[in-house]
């Protein structure tokens, strides 16, 4: 019993608690949901899991379940948490005594001008023989001061962090490759619009040309025209382009070949529509939701364990060491009884003195955990401002997009009216081409509001710490037991 509770003893250090950062009661959305009317966004509890379903899209949800299961970045974070799983093994195996086996040969001489030996003038006394033995050594270290539980649940900590590591990369990966696939739909439904635009500024310029060969319009106006079209067609190889980009950054995103999603990607499809209601929960949700945050404060933990582990060092540490051998100039005899020798006993060792190392090394913990405190806080508010930042994106960009879809109505019906007044002869070619030019800018910032609306809603998403537990890691807790972590 006293063995039990001399084993047992107390953790020296702080214990870990969760600091209180006594944060807001909600994001005082109301404030900018009047400013910018009504936008769907509603603080009920938030169902992140699998986010981007709410865009109905088929196609991206396959892309990122690919990118889940393939991604290169993922499968990193996987082999980092499968490291920290290791550490934690061993430093867990420090609470248990050791074992080592041993076995040898030997052929021995003793000199015969060496004291003891030299002492010896017997007839056949062995100065010459062979030894054989076998045995093993064991020693177990007393944790009476809680170093090495101190240690484990540091490297429990730290495999925490790694776990965290993991969602953190899965919930960017996610957003990438959402953000990337709606500027590819973006940019396709860009390329849509210039041509169209150039078909129509096309039949505008064969207008112009019929105008002035009836002696209605001028050369000018032909010339008008002609530099409209070669405009928008230059516009057209950079679309091109983005979407080339866009489709090689997503193959690489899942795991592929740049080219290996070309013939899947290049059909154009509609950019996916944000759903008409977002919840975004509390605040305080963000703490057991975002993944950078969790592994800010197992860290934290992680550092504040440390310290109790380098306070251990100061006190004495008590040893259980042993050893058995068999030992005989004969192999037959090697496993006889009388061949054993052995030794078993208590040690302790105790540092006296150390100018102040060891003191030392507890000071480099204590601020390491004031560190991870000041990392901890900074990590919530960083967290607190990309919720802020992203719903005043997202609710600007909504206003801003009615504001461009009526514009675009209002300038497809001028361009309209201005081709059959011009073609009336009722007014000049000015008025038709800065009708087409108005047109062409509104259809083509109301699809870039478009993208804008869907990728800001991605990002609140991502703030708001969303779609990491797609594939839930197994892991360990502290105490040892198995748990999903979650």
């Amino acid at each position: 019993m006293a063995l039990i509770v001399l084993v047992g003893g107390c953790a020296v250090g702080p214990d870990y608690h969760r600091p209180d950062l006594g944060l807001e009661a909600d994001y005082g959305y109301s404030q900018a949901r009047a400013a910018t009317q009504p936008s769907g966004v509603t603080t009920q509890p938030a169902r992140l899991a699998q986010w981007w379903t709410t865009l109905n899209d088929p196609l991206l949800d396959d892309l990122i379940e690919q990118a889940v299961r393939d991604g290169l970045d993922g499968r990193l974070a996987e082999a980092r948490v499968r490291e920290a799983r290791a550490r934690r093994a061993a430093a867990g195996a420090g609470q248990f005594p050791a074992f080592d086996a041993r076995g040898g040969y030997s052929r021995i001489r003793n000199s015969q001008n060496a004291a003891p030996f030299n002492a010896f003038d017997l007839p056949g006394f062995p100065w010459e023989f062979d030894l054989y033995q076998a045995g093993f050594d064991a020693s177990w270290e007393l944790d009476v001061f809680g170093g090495v539980r101190r240690t484990v649940e540091a490297a429990g900590a730290d495999l925490s962090a790694a776990v965290e590591d993991h969602r953190a990369v899965l919930l960017s990966l996610m957003a990438e490759v959402a953000r990337n696939y709606v500027e590819l739909r973006g940019a396709q439904r860009q390329l849509d619009i210039a041509r169209q635009n150039l078909l129509v500024q096309r039949q505008t310029l064969d207008l112009t040309r019929n105008q002035v060969r009836n002696g209605i319009g001028t050369q000018l106006d032909v010339s008008r025209a002609r530099a409209l079209v070669s405009t928008t067609e230059a516009q057209i190889p950079a679309l091109e382009r983005v979407q080339w980009q866009t489709i090689h950054r997503l193959a690489v995103l899942v795991g592929k070949q740049p080219e290996a999603l070309a013939d899947l990607l290049v059909k154009p499809a509609p950019i996916p529509v944000p759903p008409a209601q977002v919840s975004i929960g509390l605040p305080v949700d963000l703490l057991r939701r975002r993944p950078d945050i969790r592994r800010a404060e197992s860290r934290l933990a992680a550092a504040t364990a440390r310290i109790g582990a380098a306070t251990a060092d100061l006190y004495p540490r008590f040893s259980l060491t042993g050893s058995f051998v068999m030992q005989s100039e004969e192999p037959r005899a090697i496993f006889d009884w009388r061949s054993r020798g052995f030794n078993v006993g208590p040690s302790i060792s105790w540092p006296i003195l150390d100018f102040g190392r060891l003191r030392a090394v507890v000071d480099v913990r204590g601020a390491q955990q004031e560190q991870a405190l000041v990392q901890y806080e900074q990590t919530v508010l960083r967290a607190l401002e990309e919720v802020h930042d992203a719903l005043v994106a997202y609710a600007t960009e909504q206003s801003r997009h009615r504001s461009l879809n009526d514009a675009a109505e209002a300038n497809q019906q001028s361009v309209e009216m201005a081709r059959q007044l011009y073609r009336q002869g009722l007014t000049d070619f000015m008025t038709i081409l800065d009708a087409q030019r108005s047109l062409y800018q509104s259809q083509w910032e109301l699809a870039q509001s478009d993208q804008m609306l869907t990728t800001s809603l991605v990002g609140l998403y991502k703030a708001l710490g969303g779609g990491w537990d797609v594939e839930p890691v197994r892991t360990q807790t502290p105490t040892g037991q198995a748990a999903a972590t979650r």
